[in-house]
């Protein structure tokens, strides 16, 4: 089991820590290339005014950049494209299943905003599908970090690693939960064990999981916390390792409950008979049009910590 680095805020966002990463990697590497659509951030300034034949901003038109990183790619190119998580995954679904996984090819799709963090700007711009739509993709891999570190670590991997990847962003500053020398290259991280409960969450979920097993512990409750940061493939042999001795096991996602993270780990522990008490914490199966900030729309689907903490409690 990891032990917890002291909870600090980060200098950087997600975006910034993958970018800039990734800037140091292009500046060695020739052949590592950076698309985006129309979009703009310090980091990305910094990326087209040093290294701007590596760089090549693609308009809104993310079916077109999709096919335009197959075709780089296919010339020997390490492809990376950046977008607003809803469109990467969405607008050019069908590019990435047939130009780019279909191929195998060596391009990592990077989303920022995932899940409701582009809240006040509507549905067109909530992402929350994403871990359902990319799960389905034969050889797509699906890395979704908890904070800055695990970010820049994941540009790293991604480079290096073959075949066609997915990374889900934060738009927000989450407080850093790894030291920089953390190793991600298991799957999974157990941060805490737990003798009641195991909560698996990713991405900002992970840290609403620490503040609801703060208030589950005013009520005598233990809960562990497991760090699913790479969605797909699953390390399946270490989640059922660490799950064996749960009684009971909770997944929190901010995805739509079909087909994410709740689905895939209820596969895992079915196929391998392992059959604690299960429960899946994910966003209701509808359509969100009311405006407000994420904290509001967590509270409109039932993943701020008050209501998930109340579940487990009624549950237990």
């Amino acid at each position: 089991m990891k032990k917890v680095d002291e909870i600090i805020m980060p200098d950087v966002a997600m975006r910034d820590a993958f970018i800039n990463k990734l800037y140091q990697i292009a500046a060695q590497d020739r052949r590592v290339i950076l698309l985006s659509d129309d979009f703009g951030a310090p980091s990305l300034d910094r990326f087209r005014r040093d290294l701007g034949k590596q760089y090549f901003s693609m308009g809104i038109a993310e079916q077109n950049m999709a096919s335009v990183a197959a075709g780089l790619a296919l010339s020997g190119k390490i492809v990376f494209m950046y977008a607003i998580a809803s469109f990467i995954t969405q607008r050019c679904y069908e590019q990435m299943r047939l130009d780019l996984c279909n191929m195998n090819l060596p391009v990592t799709a990077v989303g920022v905003g995932v899940g409701f963090g582009y809240g006040t700007a509507g549905p067109t711009h909530h992402t929350i599908e994403d871990i359902s739509l990319m799960s389905t993709l034969p050889g797509m891999t699906i890395l979704s970090p908890c904070d800055n570190v695990a970010a820049e670590a994941f540009a790293e991997i991604t480079y290096r690693e073959p075949g066609t990847k997915y990374v889900r962003l934060d738009r927000e500053k989450l407080p850093s939960i790894y030291g920089p020398d953390q190793d991600f290259s298991e799957g999974l991280a157990h941060l805490k064990t737990g003798r009641e409960l195991t909560i698996i969450a990713t991405g900002i979920m992970v840290h609403r999981s620490f503040t609801v097993a703060a208030e589950l512990a005013k009520h005598s409750i233990d809960a562990g916390i497991i760090d699913l940061y790479r969605i797909k493939p699953i390390n399946e042999k270490l989640l059922l390792s660490c799950l064996k001795q749960s009684k009971k096991v909770l997944t929190l996602e901010e995805n739509l409950v079909s087909g994410g993270v709740g689905s895939l780990v209820a596969r895992i522990l079915a196929e391998n008979g392992q059959t604690p008490a299960f429960k899946c914490m994910a966003i209701p199966d509808k359509h969100y049009f009311k405006y407000g900030g994420r904290n509001y729309l967590h509270s409109c689907c039932g993943l701020d910590a008050a209501s998930i903490t109340n579940v487990i409690l009624e549950w237990l």
